[in-house]
């Protein structure tokens, strides 16, 4: 009887106790980037974080040293989400619609914020202040950039200064952005298209307009 014992141990033996480090990280990640959108960062315990991703204290300080680390993890991992979103939607267009191009980055990323502001705003605290030249709007900045000089070599647009337009364009969207936010809009199609158009008024044309 024992060695069946011991053979059923070992047919199981195979199956993985522990879960790969990377899904353990995230699960640690997600379980205190929902107890900070809950009850706040400050009133929020390592304790409680391990307990809600079930994982040893011993495992959180393992990847972080405090909950400043985690944070900031939380902060990288919101801005590469972020990003991607607006990059796979900006990749669903014609590679050669520069206009088109533009207004789905203005509308990803309207879009994107709206959704996703409660975390940003965790994640981000006084970001405007602490550092201006964040490598998160860098990052973001560089995306709209690479639109903006795809449309001047196609011929689509001139703009005299492309790094001063991406910055108006930046700004106006995201604090266009807040407002929708404050006013508790629920359809933000609309609105981010004519913030789009507005944007657009800023790139002087050097092609006739679509319809």
């Amino acid at each position: 009887m024992r060695y069946k014992a011991k053979k059923r141990i070992s047919e199981n033996s195979g199956s993985p106790r522990t879960k790969p480090a990377e899904v353990r990280l995230d699960e640690l990640m997600s379980a205190a980037e929902r107890l900070f959108l809950s009850q706040g960062v400050e009133a929020t315990t390592v304790n409680e974080i391990v307990e809600a991703a079930s994982v040893a204290k011993g495992t959180f300080y393992h990847y972080f040293s405090s909950k400043n680390e985690i944070l900031e993890a939380l902060a990288k991992r919101y801005t590469e989400r972020f990003l991607r979103s607006v990059q796979e939607a900006i990749d669903d267009c014609s590679p050669d619609d520069w206009e088109q191009r533009l207004r789905i980055w203005i509308h990803a990323n309207i879009e994107t914020y709206v959704k996703t502001y409660r975390t940003h705003d965790i994640v981000y605290t006084a970001h405007h202040h602490h550092n201006r030249a964040n490598q998160a709007k860098s990052v973001i900045l560089d995306q709209l950039m690479e639109i903006i000089e795809g449309g001047r070599l196609a011929g689509v647009w001139a703009p005299d200064q492309p790094k001063i337009v991406a910055l108006l364009i930046y700004s106006g969207v995201h604090g266009a952005a807040d407002d929708i936010i404050a006013s508790k809009t629920a359809d933000c199609t609309s609105f981010a298209q004519n913030v789009s158009n507005a944007c657009l008024y800023m790139l002087p044309r050097l092609t006739a307009p679509k319809n």
